[in-house]
């Protein structure tokens, strides 16, 4: 069995070897005013199959050179460029060396702008702000999903968690067909969709919705991907079904079914796991192993699935999606969920507090079990008028109930190990959540030239109401030793009305010159009521009110912001400037204490953004931007907290607001002739007046914690990143990136009338590798290290130096035929945690799947943590302490699971290979 394995693996590097490499060169000009082309598209075909054997992408003179390796003698090649007849014609390879000289584009006629080419497959074309590429010109395995081509995308990453970055700028949505697909989560439709049905895979620079409308560009601060779905699958369902169980009871089920009728689609999906998966991949080997920390993304963000931040989460999730268009009339979508998650968690944490006189220590330990049921309701409906008038209308409702148990022990020792405190408490509580939110826009323009007026309204309504029980032991030992008990019934109904109101008007001053004046008013009104029920010990009844820790208020802020700004928008060069005046008045009607206070602010602030392309590749922007911020109620409202008894939290109703200076540069250049992309980061924040935390500790080591405002706080941040695409044709494919990255922080706080900075500075760079070879074998290598100092300005305090360490290998086959055998190794090591924290932990998944049925059967087995060896410990340090921390993880499970994949689909398909068709649309 393993010679006939190496005598395949021979035969196969043979027939590589074999094939002759060729160069090919030219220039590509308009042929009327011989002026070159950049960025047009250079590719070739198999004469046999039209497989594209290789592309490249002329530079600002027109120029290119093309690597092919094939074993043909022939190759059809294609010459291309937007707005402009393709040129193609058939290469006879009788030598290795071609030189075309000069090719001339003739420019298409105007009434054939829309001419689409039927059977022709430009890999990329690069519009003035989007990148298009070509799904089928990218190589992957037929049973991929969008996230496996995305991953072949010169300058486009993927990581181990699936977050999308386009040359170091994330990815926030990824649309299908130009609207949402289930939610702004680009994970959903990236591992939920085949990659046989994308025709085009659009990237573009995020934009507004006003953006969207004057066709002006976006900031760039995030990419966007726009997925079009093939015309010959756009008509039909399909639909993938998978079930899993294994030891120690894990589970999994999930399945999804999408319905395409051109722009109308429904899409209907249910998941249930208690593997910490959100369950909405189809990933065909990685799937169905869990998250070890715990994490969702789509589903946690949208509010459904609460694993309150820790712990082992059993979920299970239903939901249903619509959307429909209509170009030029409307677009509309709407979805449904219901969710219902039961989450667990232990959690250990050590931590040294910092005194101007030495330090204290606290340990302790948790028990955390939480159920949250979720409804979620959310439409997105945009209705043209006309060409000149736009209104939109965003609806979202959710209603949702949580259960939980929180119980924690904790003990307070001295420098020689002493106890000087401990508290035992608990609390159950019982609560139910609902909001409404909305946004209504309306867009006009009122010229060609770009003059328009946009009128916004949007709301947050909310009620929170929840009752809980909460019990309390907490003992002081030492000279005075004393003990006291709690036990409180607390039930609290907390409301909050937000409504905001906004107007905006452009100016246009000449075709590149603007004025913009805006206008916004926004109220926003708390109305908090918290009963705190002493136990009456004589008959067993909670019926002593505890005014001292109850709370009835009031707490109501209106902002009036009027804004003027000037911007040049141009091709190459952009720019912005703006400046607001904020009116903020705050008043706080308190029914049970004292707490009454208004408080009336006025701030100038400013806004600038300069953007310069030097070239289509390259990229530089420079911003800034000034705000402020206003205490919330807690921290504003003298009223004591001891939901911790260790550390009662007073607010200080003096308070006055942050402000805060936020600067940051980016420059981004990737060459997509090369395939190699290099970016530059780099930013700060100045915080003025920032609220900190100002601690009392008492001789029994008891805080309590008010706040004040403060200056010094800051915080600087920056980084690079190359990366590099090697393709050898269909041979192999090796893409490289290393991006180092560096972090400081200034923070200012004060304990016992003592100042105290703690200066945090952070340096990690990263390596990662990919390396793909004739689809039989992926290999993805990555090593990260992190170096941490930390330096207090008090001298009781020795700085904190710990280095972190984190390898991963990732390796998948795809050999024998139909067989995948995936291997994904993480080594983590934690330097300097204490004693009692696991420092380093050696972390195997291992997945075997077998195909069947024309890859419509998938059975698989899976080991997840095959070493048993899985643990999130973490050091981290703050403005006056150093912790370590430990909690609940999914450890060693095995698991058999069985996917069936279904499809149907009508309409006319595209013709395979010989001629190309031109149609009129």
């Amino acid at each position: 069995m393993h010679q006939s394995k190496l005598l395949i693996l021979f035969l196969f590097l043979g027939i590589v070897a074999s094939a002759q490499e060729y160069e090919i060169t030219g220039k590509v000009v308009d042929s009327e005013t011989n002026e070159p082309l950049e960025a047009s598209t250079v590719y070739v075909e198999s004469v046999k199959d039209s497989s594209m054997v290789a592309y490249t992408i002329t530079d600002q003179n027109g120029d290119f050179v093309l690597e092919a390796r094939t074993n043909s003698d022939k190759l059809n090649l294609f010459i291309t460029y937007n707005g402009y007849k393709p040129n193609v014609r058939v290469l006879d390879l009788e030598q290795d060396k071609i030189d075309l000289g000069s090719v001339g584009l003739q420019l298409q006629a105007e009434e054939l702008e829309g001419v689409s080419v039927v059977g022709e497959r430009v890999p990329l074309v690069i519009k003035k702000d989007t990148l298009e590429f070509n799904a089928d010109s990218f190589k992957t395995r037929p049973d991929s999903n969008v996230e496996d081509v995305l991953k072949k995308l010169p300058g486009v990453e993927v990581d181990i968690n699936g977050k999308i970055t386009v040359n170091g700028k994330e990815v926030d949505k990824v649309l299908v067909n130009g609207q949402e697909f289930f939610s702004s989560d680009p994970k959903v439709a990236t591992k939920s969709l085949p990659k046989e049905i994308i025709d085009k895979i659009q990237i573009t620079d995020s934009k507004t919705k006003t953006q969207e409308f004057t066709g002006e560009e976006g900031d760039g601060e995030t990419k966007t991907i726009n997925l079009t779905v093939k015309k010959d699958k756009n008509k039909g369902y399909l639909g993938r079904l998978a079930a899993g169980y294994g030891t120690d009871d894990r589970y999994q089920v999930n399945g999804i079914v999408n319905y395409f009728n051109d722009k109308e689609r429904i899409s209907v999906l249910v998941g249930s796991n208690n593997i910490n998966n959100a369950g909405f991949s189809f990933d065909e080997i990685y799937d169905m192993v869990g998250n070890s920390r715990g994490g969702y993304s789509f589903a946690s963000s949208n509010g459904l699935i609460n694993n309150f931040g820790r712990g082992i989460t059993t979920s299970s999730t239903a939901g249903a999606s619509y959307a429909n268009a209509e170009k030029g009339a409307y677009e509309i979508g709407a979805n449904y969920f219901f969710a219902y998650s039961d989450s667990y968690n232990n959690q250990k944490t050590s931590r040294e507090n910092i005194l101007p006189e030495g330090s204290y220590f606290t340990d302790s330990e948790s028990r955390f079990d939480g159920s949250t049921n979720s409804n979620r309701g959310a439409g997105e409906f945009e209705f043209d008028i006309d060409e000149t008038l736009r209104i939109s209308v965003e609806p979202v409702l959710s209603v949702n109930r949580t259960n939980s148990y929180d119980q924690s022990s904790t003990t307070t020792t001295d420098l020689d190990g002493n106890i000087s405190n401990s508290n035992e408490r608990s609390t159950v509580s019982d609560g139910m959540q609902r909001s409404f939110n909305n946004r209504i826009d309306v867009l006009k323009k009122l010229d060609t030239l770009g003059k328009f007026i946009r009128l916004s309204f949007r709301n947050s309504n909310s009620i929170n109401e929840n009752e809980s029980n909460f019990v309390s032991n907490r003992q002081i030992f030492g000279d005075q030793p004393n003990e006291e008990a709690l036990d409180q019934m607390r039930y609290s109904d907390n409301k909050q009305d937000n409504y905001t109101v906004s107007v905006g008007y452009r100016q246009p001053l000449s075709k590149s010159y603007f004025l913009d004046f805006g206008y916004e008013y926004n109220t926003n009104s708390q109305m908090n009521e918290n009963s705190v029920y002493d136990l009456d010990r004589s008959n067993g009844e909670y019926e002593q009110f505890n005014d001292i820790l109850s709370t009835n208020y009031e707490f109501d802020s209106q902002t009036q912001r009027p804004s003027i700004g000037i911007r040049k928008e141009g091709e190459k060069f952009r720019f912005r400037f703006g400046a607001n005046y904020q009116l903020t008045d705050l008043s706080n009607k308190d029914y049970l204490h004292t707490g009454t206070f208004d408080r009336d602010y006025e701030n100038l602030s400013f806004d600038a953004m300069v953007q310069y392309k030097v070239n289509r590749n390259f990229n530089m922007r420079l911003r800034y931007g000034s705000g402020v911020n206003a205490p919330s109620v807690g921290e504003l409202q003298p009223v004591r907290n001891i939901s911790n008894p260790l550390n009662v939290i007073v607010g200080n109703p003096d308070l006055g607001l942050e402000k805060s200076h936020r600067f940051n540069l980016n420059l981004d250049n990737f060459n997509w002739k090369e395939r190699t992309g290099f970016f530059v980061y780099m930013g700060a924040q100045i915080q003025e007046d920032k609220v900190v935390s100002v601690t009392t500790i008492d001789e029994d080591l008891l805080r309590t914690t008010t706040f004040d405002n403060v200056d010094g706080n800051f915080n600087f941040y920056g980084g690079v990143g190359y990366s590099k695409q090697i393709k050898k044709d269909s041979t192999y494919t090796i893409k490289i990136n290393f991006d180092p990255s560096l972090n400081y922080n200034n923070d200012v706080s004060f304990v016992n009338n003592n100042k105290l900075t703690a200066k945090r500075f952070s340096f990690s760079p990263r390596l990662g590798v990919g390396f793909n070879f004739g689809e039989l074998l992926e290999i993805e290598p990555n090593y990260s290290v992190s170096f941490n100092n930390t330096k207090y300005s008090l001298d009781t305090t020795d700085d904190q130096n710990f280095i972190s360490h984190r390898a991963s290998l990732r390796a998948t086959t795809y050999w024998p035929e139909n067989i995948v055998w995936g291997n994904d190794f993480s080594y983590t090591y934690n330097g300097n945690v204490s004693s009692g924290y696991d420092k380093d932990v050696l972390f195997w998944n291992m997945s075997l799947g077998a195909q069947f049925l024309k890859d419509k059967l998938l059975f698989k087995v899976l080991a997840y943590d095959l070493l048993n060896q899985n643990n999130n410990s973490a050091r981290s340090t703050g403005a006056d302490y150093i912790q370590d921390y430990q909690s609940t993880v999914l450890k060693r499970y095995f698991m058999a699971s069985v996917t069936i994949k279904f499809d149907k689909f009508g309409g006319k398909g595209k013709p395979e290979g010989g001629r190309r068709f031109y149609r009129i649309r």
